[in-house]
Parts: structure tokens; C-alpha cells; sequence
């Protein structure tokens, strides 16, 4: 097919190449604009950006898609279809419209459930017990639209990272297999019951509550893993959480119970069993102990 490919981050960069393997033509990759980041706050192009153009694809990154003249230029490509993977701007109804079979977005939740950013990390927040992605023909309204395949998987356990990367490997397998007889998914309009709002992530939710449960520490853990990174505060300085335990304890919420970093919980207690301090590696509990004696009763915030 005629394709052209809108996506952004690491998780559409596994779909783009797999839409390249099966032969289909990619006639050019829509992408958000380059942003500054690093210490240094270069100019720096997304993830698919860089794959597409390292396939010889064109790259066009319009700062939005309301512009008449991006639009002529996108139904100038004169495409079978659009194929959508965290893309990360709103396609008008024009857009929509413009390829001969629509748009098709992988989205990383099992719909109705959890339309919006940040699908992964608020499943993992919530304790969902199991997550999947959804091929949906694209409609006006977040998330809205109906769909055509969908596969599942369990969430126990998994990071974000880990999350999404299967969701992507799974989510370019679905739609390739759409792409090969679309006629045989017909699009299934979705639940009109148990919509939830997956909001874009505040870096300030990654600060470890010890207010709550134990349980839901972990999972913040979890699901800030590998950004932004759940962390704590000691003496002015963050420290990354990147994998941790739920155990049993009990003591004042934010304070050590032991010599070994266990933090006590409102309910139950937190052991980190990685962790990473600024312009570190990371490194076990054990190695960071050696050389920053975090004692019993300390408090953490």
C-alpha cells in the first residue's frame, strides 16, 4: 500500500520498520519537529525521524496540521492510508479524510479504556491487571474511534519501557495484518461504557508518595521506568528509583526502617533494589550504601 507514517517516539519506531519490511511504500514520515534537549539543549530530531530518514523517507514536521497548505501538501501525497503511532498532534477531519482508507492509529490501551497521552503509564498506575493495543480507525475526538483489532497482554510486573515495547512489536504485527485485508477487520465502534482519561504524565508525579500503600509506590516505580524516573529527595539530592519491592514494615511514612534504604509506607514498606544517583550509573542499594550512609530512621522525601 500507499502509506504515509505519523509518529514520533521510540514506541513508533518498531511499526514504521515493520511497514518498510513488508513492502509497503512509505511515501513520507510526519513527525513532531526537532526539540532542544540534552545538557547541551541541541537541536535534536525525534526517534522517527532519524529511522525514517536513514530509509531514504521523506520527513515533514509541521508544528500543527491546520495550515491549508499542509493539508493540500498531505492530500498531495495521494496515499492509501495514514498509519498513526504516537504521533502527539490532533489531525483535523480533513487529514482524516484525505487517504483513500483513513487513518489508522495504534494506540497502546484496550479502548474505551484509557483515551489520551500516557495509556502505558497510567494501566501500570491504576493496577490494571491487563493492557493491550488497539488498531483504530481514526475519527474527530480523542480517542474515539472504532476498532478494528486489538490483542492483550498482562501488566504484572512490567516497567513502562517494557510495556511499550511489547505493545509496539504487538501493535505493528495488528496492523499488518489489517494492511493485508482491511475488508476482513471491519471497524467495531467502542464500549460506550468505561472510558477513562489517560492524562499526560507531570514530572512532579514521579515523586515517590510514601503516604499511600507500598503497593502503589511500586507501581509508581514502574511506570516512571524509564521516564521521567521515579525518585526521592535526600539532603537536596534526587535519587532514581528504577526497580523496587514490596515488603513488609511498618514505621513512620518516608522514614528508613533499616540500614538497607527500606522506606516504610502508610501501608506496608518500599526496598528499592535499584537506584541511580545524579551523573551516576545505576547500582544496587548495597553500592550506593558504601560511600552514602543512608542509617535507619532517616527521612526521604
Amino acid at each position: 500500500m500507499r502509506i504515509i507514517f505519523m509518529g514520533t517516539p521510540d514506541f513508533a519506531v518498531l511499526i514504521l520498520q515493520a511497514l518498510v519490511d513488508a513492502g509497503h511504500d512509505v511515501v513520507a514520515a510526519y513527525s513532531q519537529p526537532p526539540r532542544r534537549a540534552g545538557r547541551g539543549k541541541a537541536l535534536t530530531s525525534s526517534p522517527v525521524h532519524r529511522l525514517a530518514e536513514s530509509l531514504g523517507i521523506e520527513v515533514r514536521t509541521p508544528e500543527r496540521l491546520r495550515h491549508p497548505v499542509v493539508q493540500a501538501d498531505f492530500a498531495a501525497l495521494d496515499a492509501d492510508v495514514a498509519v498513526v503511532a504516537a504521533y502527539g498532534l490532533l489531525l483535523p477531519q480533513v487529514v482524516l479524510d484525505a487517504p483513500r482508507l483513513g487513518c489508522l492509529n495504534v494506540h497502546g490501551s484496550l479502548l474505551p479504556r484509557w483515551r489520551g497521552a500516557a495509556p502505558i503509564q497510567r494501566a501500570i498506575l491504576a493496577g490494571d491487571e491487563e493492557t493491550g493495543v488497539g488498531i483504530m480507525q481514526m475519527a474527530a475526538g480523542m480517542d474515539t474511534g472504532p476498532v478494528r483489532l486489538e490483542g492483550r497482554t498482562p501488566v504484572a510486573g512490567k516497567t513502562a519501557g517494557e510495556l511499550a515495547g511489547e505493545l509496539s512489536a504487538m501493535g505493528a504485527r495488528l496492523m499488518l495484518e489489517v494492511l493485508a485485508d482491511p475488508d476482513a477487520y471491519p471497524p467495531v465502534a467502542q464500549a460506550s461504557e468505561g472510558m477513562t482519561h489517560a492524562a499526560k504524565i507531570d514530572k512532579a508525579e514521579a515523586r515517590l508518595r510514601f503516604d499511600g500503600s507500598a503497593v502503589q509506590a511500586e507501581r509508581q516505580v514502574r511506570a516512571f521506568n524509564p521516564a521521567p524516573g521515579a525518585f526521592f529527595e535526600l539532603n537536596g539530592e534526587r535519587v532514581r528509583v528504577l526497580a523496587a519491592e514490596v515488603v513488609d514494615g511498618a514505621g513512620t511514612p518516608g522514614v528508613t526502617i533499616d540500614d538497607a534504604l527500606t522506606i516504610a509506607c502508610a501501608e506496608g514498606a518500599l526496598r528499592p533494589t535499584l537506584v541511580q544517583r545524579a551523573g551516576r550509573g545505576a547500582m544496587t542499594p548495597r553500592e550506593l550504601l558504601r560511600g552514602f550512609a543512608i542509617p535507619a530512621g532517616t527521612r526521604v522525601a
